[in-house]
């Protein structure tokens, strides 16, 4: 194969990796988990607190906190949708 038909078959393809898909889609099931229980994704974060600060359990964000988790992941939820509808 030359290398002229080598850059015409990478330029004819679509860019989408399987790869980088798959990442997404890990990243869509994250954000969705943020927006429907932060405080899963809080309890699972909580465990790496232990050993530098004395009372992880009072580090638990209040219903404002998780308010703006939920916020915070719907617009991280409509980013990655879109990079998804970008990759197809």
């Amino acid at each position: 194969m030359s290398h002229d038909a080598t850059v015409q078959a990478a330029s004819d393809s679509d860019g989408g990796s399987p790869v980088f898909v798959l990442l997404l889609c890990f990243f869509l099931i994250m954000g969705a988990i943020q927006v429907v229980r932060p405080q899963l994704l809080w309890k699972a974060n909580s465990r790496l607190q232990r050993g530098w600060v004395r009372n992880p359990e009072a580090t638990e964000p209040t219903r404002k906190g998780y308010t703006m988790n939920r916020v915070v992941g719907v617009i991280f939820l409509g980013f990655v949708i879109w990079m998804l509808v970008q990759q197809f």
